[in-house]
């Protein structure tokens, strides 16, 4: 870190802590040469999510459009709000630890079915009618199949 005093960069922190707000650290510096102090910010710069919706347009990661369908989906089943938020966590890290910043909202839907599936066949095969759009009967029985196994 430069000093803003002499512009030498042998700086050395003497003190951190959270700042005010939580979202950044308050870095209290002195420079070795001119023995001047000051105080920096440092705050995680984040890159926002992008979903590729189906037909193709784009909108940022919305974490309560999960939380919407996986609710809608397991609506009077045997399943804790904890079991809920414990799929939409996982489902949330691990589309944010993907290395893509643009995801398709198709990677997003199966990896709340494999979720769900594991969890309540019921509520699985409710969020795929939604999420998959069946066409008719029998593209639901063969998704029904597919559970039956």
């Amino acid at each position: 870190m430069k000093c803003p005093f002499c512009s030498h960069d042998n700086t050395r922190v003497i003190d951190s802590r959270p700042a005010d707000d939580s979202s950044s650290i308050r870095r209290r510096r002195v420079c070795d040469v001119c023995g001047k102090r000051f105080t920096t910010y440092e705050k995680v710069e984040t890159i926002p999510l992008i979903v590729i919706k189906k037909d193709n347009n784009r909108e940022t990661f919305d974490r309560t459009k999960i939380e919407q369908g996986v609710l809608r989906a397991c609506h009077k089943r045997p399943i804790s709000v904890e079991q809920i938020t414990k799929i939409v966590d996982q489902v949330e890290t691990e589309v944010v630890n993907m290395e893509d910043r643009e995801i398709p909202s198709s990677v997003i839907g199966e990896k709340i079915m494999q979720k769900l599936k594991d969890l309540d066949s019921v509520a699985y095969v409710r969020f795929a009618s939604v999420y998959r759009e069946f066409k008719d009967v029998n593209s639901f029985l063969e998704e029904l199949k597919k559970v039956l196994q």
